[in-house]
């Protein structure tokens, strides 16, 4: 979650050297998989675009999650809780809405691709691949100023609130990694089209973000402080 306070962790990071061969076997799990729903969908291998997006993205993820396990273990063990139990019915339909409208938008973009719904030029689906490497950067901007940026919406013992680094632009910096994701995904993979379900995405991240907040209000001392302070959730002198 946003805003919350920034802690040591506790435990021993892991060690380089035992994360080698977990991510390359992960690494490798991931290309198959994601992989699998481009290329079969696609209809062919003869798609650049995907071929880009899949070493791009899983070496970004592999590398994330490397850099949690020997840096932050304990926010990457916050990070796998995706809908633990007492989260909010709302925020378990917002986390079920978010997984489902990435995979659809992935699933457009390659049956695009297939049948030639929309025509891209080569600059655009890098600058996609740009914005997906922009995400990522943004996300460990994120997680190296917020130990506890959890993908669940909850509360920990010892938080306060976090007023440096991004979050003294905005409230949810780690959304704004999202949307750019969002946006990069389609355009990496050549597709006009997989840019639709951004009418689906970005209402459910508002409804999200307000959903949190509230809790926010309520449970971390010091927030209510905070929005006075910082005006703007998304985009300066936006929202």
């Amino acid at each position: 979650m946003q805003s919350q306070a920034q802690s040591t962790p506790t435990g021993k990071g892991t060690t380089l050297k035992s994360l080698i061969l977990p991510s390359i076997r992960n690494f490798l799990l991931g290309v198959i998989a994601l992989g699998a729903v481009l290329f079969l969908l696609a209809g062919t291998l003869n798609y650049w675009q995907a071929w880009v997006f899949l070493m791009l993205f899983n070496v970004l993820v592999i590398t994330q999650g490397i850099y949690l396990a020997s840096k932050d273990p304990e926010l990457l063990e916050r990070r796998k809780q995706i809908a633990p139990a007492g989260e909010s019915t709302r925020q378990k339909i917002f986390i079920i809405v978010g997984l489902l409208s990435t995979f659809c938008l992935i699933v457009i973009s390659a049956l695009d691709h297939r049948f030639g719904w929309s025509q891209m030029s080569v600059f655009v689906s890098l600058v996609g691949e740009g914005l997906v490497a922009l995400s990522f950067l943004i996300y460990y901007i994120v997680f190296r100023e917020n130990s506890f940026a959890a993908a669940s919406i909850q509360t920990f013992e010892g938080q306060k609130v976090i007023s440096t680094g991004p979050y003294a632009l905005v409230r949810h910096p780690k959304y704004v990694g999202d949307i750019i994701l969002t946006v990069g995904i389609p355009l990496a993979l050549g597709s006009w089209w997989g840019l639709a379900f951004l009418v689906l995405i970005i209402p459910a991240l508002a409804w999200r973000i307000l959903d949190e907040e509230k809790l926010l209000k309520k449970d971390l001392p010091g927030y209510i402080d905070y929005i006075q302070k910082v005006h703007y959730r998304l985009v300066p002198y936006l929202w």
